[in-house]
């Protein structure tokens, strides 16, 4: 981070019952990540919340 970027490397995704899949937001630390899925999850609407870490290149893992 020497360049004073921000890096947000914690992936939050969503899907919905028909399997679509999308980018809730982006966090600095996993646990940060964690606490958002965790609480969207508890809506207790028909979607799932995982956390994902992007890799080097910026591709999900």
């Amino acid at each position: 981070m020497n360049d004073g970027t921000v890096v947000l490397p914690w992936l939050v995704i969503r899907q919905d019952d028909n399997g679509n899949r999308y980018r809730v937001g982006r966090y600095a630390t996993k646990a940060e990540a964690e606490k958002i899925a965790d609480s969207l999850d508890e809506h207790g609407h028909q979607r799932l919340y995982w956390v994902e870490r992007l890799s080097a290149n910026g591709t999900a893992r």
